[in-house]
């Protein structure tokens, strides 16, 4: 090996053990900061959910709308829990 070569290998190998070293004094994973916005939840009258719910028993089995309807009381339930 010729001392160019050993000079390079060893500021390799001292690179690599420094990073090593540098690497243990991270204390935790920085995450970027981001605002949290909570969508407005939609308040119902009972009256108006009572309607809703007769609606919804008239919609023939396997309807899109019974679908979209659970989607969105799970949207309702996280929006909720965001606030």
């Amino acid at each position: 090996m010729t001392p160019n070569a050993r000079c390079s290998t060893l500021q390799l190998a001292v690179l690599a053990i420094a990073t090593i070293f540098l690497g243990g004094c991270v204390t935790g994973i920085s995450e970027p900061r981001i605002a949290t916005v909570c969508p407005p939840v939609v308040e119902y009258s009972r009256e108006f959910e009572a309607r809703a719910a007769d609606e919804l028993d008239l919609l023939p089995e396997g309807s899109a709308i019974v679908e979209l309807l659970s989607d969105f009381a799970v949207m309702r339930d996280q929006a909720r829990a965001c606030e």
